[in-house]
């Protein structure tokens, strides 16, 4: 599993206009071959009336699978600048659908590469883009008396807690980055003078908004 990687955060549709032909961006996560294909086939049942529904899809953790599609328009002119956009970006298991209502006026094979790019990353910023970091998820428990000060402790260091249990001692879930993890462990128990039970849980994903810089 990736430390983190960076997708698509939501499905989601954004449209543009160039020379009076609309651009439409659809776009979503998959995860395998079979979700990218069938995301795009909805698209496709959804806009038939379209000139083109042009696609492009990046999937795996290597980018083991790279999918590119011109739905009609001239070879290399749609479904690869869409493709370059999810390289260019660095994201992982995203498709892109860019649905092309044609508005009578010929846009030539540069014209054509710079909207299909233009739509795709224009769509990715109104969607947005998540950062998945791996985390493992840290269970503490220790006596009522040590809450106020790990809560406090924990959100001024900035760790996401995932859950707390109030049950006959408290049990507090915590977010923590694969590489802290031990670190982590070490702050807790020198927090509490050693009054806490400490154990790893799952391992999973934490989705955070990407901004780029």
């Amino acid at each position: 599993m990736l430390p983190f990687y960076h997708t698509v955060k939501q499905t989601g549709t954004h449209e543009i206009t160039i020379q009076k032909s609309r651009f439409i961006a659809h776009m979503t996560r998959a995860e395998t071959e079979n979700e990218a294909v069938e995301f795009i086939q909805s698209i496709k049942k959804q806009h038939g009336d379209a000139n083109h529904n042009c696609s492009a899809y990046l999937i795996g953790e290597h980018d083991q699978i790279q999918k590119a599609n011109d739905d009609g328009e001239p070879s290399g002119t749609a479904g690869v600048p869409i493709l370059e956009v999810l390289k260019k970006r660095k994201l992982k298991d995203t498709v892109v659908v860019v649905t092309r209502y044609f508005g009578g006026i010929k846009l030539g094979a540069g014209g054509l590469i710079r909207a299909y790019g233009k739509a795709t990353s224009e769509g990715l910023e109104a969607v947005g883009i998540v950062e998945r970091s791996l985390n493992q998820i840290i269970h503490t428990k220790f006596d009522y008396t040590w809450l106020g000060k790990i809560e406090n402790e924990l959100r001024g260091a900035n760790y996401k807690i995932k859950q707390i249990h109030y049950l006959d001692t408290v049990e507090v879930e915590t977010y923590v980055s694969e590489n802290q993890v031990q670190a982590f462990m070490d702050w807790m128990i020198e927090l509490t003078n050693g009054q806490c039970t400490l154990e790893k849980g799952e391992i999973v994903y934490l989705e955070e908004d990407y901004e780029r810089e």
